[in-house]
């Protein structure tokens, strides 16, 4: 929040401060409406008929908020023209409708103002000074890795679909590499998501690097392109990430790891007979790194075991890393509880990893974090239950935690939720995808701040 207090400095200068988190909030609600508009047309089916209107909620609300979760089905319900309304929902939702008119607003005034620079600043970590170049550079490379992945997936594609097969190229690697989930190969045979593709390392490991890449955060991938990549071109030494990289990019990997080695064990006989060695890995991996943020499906999630759902629901919640395409509670705040819990354990004051300590603030933050997305999952779930008793609580609980953390799987039960239901779920998904702090904020921020100083107050924990 450094961007937004010093614009609150600048009131003397006539310029009216405005909380940078109400406008991306805003942002994506106008694009949910927009959405929703464009889908209830005619021409957005492909029979020619109005779509329901909560149909088109849900589906605009899941594709802004890069879920995935869909209430029709994306290849026979809509036509090119819907899928394409749906493809420019994920693109505008995985990055923020701000961080494009932002960009509209550089290439035309070749500088940003400064509510530009505010806003430039909060969807890209609180950076002000570079936010004009972090900005640059979250364009370039968020379409320079959609293209390079449409060209792979169009390698196996195209000689199996031709023109159709290089459209889904083009739409799965968008989907992909901002974590929605959506797909269009229900022309495939036998296919559900990308069960087909289940075994075809080309097609897992590209949608997965993609996956992947979106949910590590541009303040990650720029610190990885300054330090690592750039020095080496200019014949310079290697430099150390920053702490928030090195933070990013350990719990990446050990959820990964942890992830692809629990659905390996849970599933190996089960979702994943028949498969060979190899193919159950890959599986496994695929599985691990789409439950977290993604939505794509190489096995039939209804079959699987209850532990895998439950650990499926946990990597849901967490979700990616902050600054991403990504939803959930976001890695770092794991890392900070966890960090915080072991060192009150261990009997220190400060909650400290790889040599730094976490202040006070970041620690009530990521708490606060938590329990708001427990509340809403919770408050969720038992909705849910009220409203569907037919289904099971835990698949309902699935279905929670994949709407907020905008995963977008679905253990088959979202489709068959009645309407109320999906109206619970479209909001979960618009709090998941915002932040639940970020939209708790949005509405209850108040521009001053109490002065005074109170007394501690002392009492027994634990």
């Amino acid at each position: 929040m450094q961007a937004f207090q010093l614009l609150k400095r600048r009131r003397g200068s006539g310029i009216k401060p405005a909380a940078p988190v109400r406008v991306i909030v805003g942002s994506f609600l106008l694009l949910v409406l927009l959405g929703t508009v464009l889908l209830t047309l005619p021409f957005s089916s492909a029979e020619g008929s109005f779509t329901h209107p909560l149909d088109a909620l849900f589906t605009a609300t899941s594709a802004t908020c890069v879920t995935g979760l869909a209430v029709v089905d994306t290849t026979a319900h809509w036509s090119v023209f819907g899928q394409v309304v749906v493809l420019l929902l994920i693109q505008l939702g995985g990055l923020g409708l701000s961080t494009f008119a932002m960009a509209f607003s550089l290439l035309v005034h070749r500088r940003l103002g400064i509510r530009e620079m505010v806003l430039a600043g909060e969807a890209s970590g609180g950076d002000l000074p570079n936010a004009a170049g972090m900005l640059k550079l979250m364009l370039g490379f968020t379409f320079a890795c959609e293209l390079a992945g449409a060209l792979l997936l169009m390698v196996r594609f195209v000689p199996a679909y031709g023109g159709r097969g290089a459209w889904a190229a083009v739409f799965v690697a968008v989907s992909a590499y901002c974590n929605a989930g959506f797909d269009i190969l229900g022309f495939v045979p036998g296919n559900s998501s990308l069960t087909a593709f289940s075994g075809d390392p080309l097609v897992c490991l590209t949608i997965s690097v993609l996956i992947i890449t979106g949910g590590l955060g541009f303040v990650v991938v720029r610190d990885i392109w300054q330090c690592k990549l750039l020095p080496p071109i200019k014949h310079r030494n290697p430099k150390k990430l920053n702490f928030h990289s090195q933070i990013c990019l350990l719990a990446t990997l050990a959820l990964l790891v942890l992830g692809s080695l629990g659905f390996f064990l849970l599933e190996y006989s089960r979702t994943m007979e028949g498969m060979g060695l190899g193919e159950k890995l890959n599986t496994a991996f695929f599985q691990s790194v789409n439950t977290r943020t993604a939505g794509f499906a190489s096995v039939d999630i209804g079959a699987q075991s209850g532990f895998t759902k439950v650990l499926s629901v946990a990597l849901m919640f967490i979700g990616g890393c902050p600054g991403s395409t990504a939803g959930g509670v976001k890695t770092t705040t794991l890392v900070v509880l966890l960090v915080t819990v072991i060192s009150t354990l261990r009997g220190r004051e400060e909650a400290v990893v790889l040599r730094h300590r976490f202040s006070p603030a970041v620690v009530f933050k990521s708490l606060t974090v938590v329990l708001l997305g427990l509340t809403v999952v919770f408050a969720d779930t038992c909705a849910l239950v009220v409203l569907n008793p037919q289904h099971s609580f835990l698949n309902l609980l699935y279905e929670s935690a994949s709407a907020f953390g905008t995963a977008g799987l679905s253990a088959g039960v979202t489709a068959r939720l009645e309407p109320v239901s999906r109206v619970i779920l479209t909001i979960t998904m618009f709090i998941g995808r915002v932040g639940p702090l970020s939209f708790g904020l949005s509405i209850l921020m108040r521009a001053k701040s109490s002065q005074t100083v109170l007394p501690e107050g002392r009492m027994l924990i634990g």
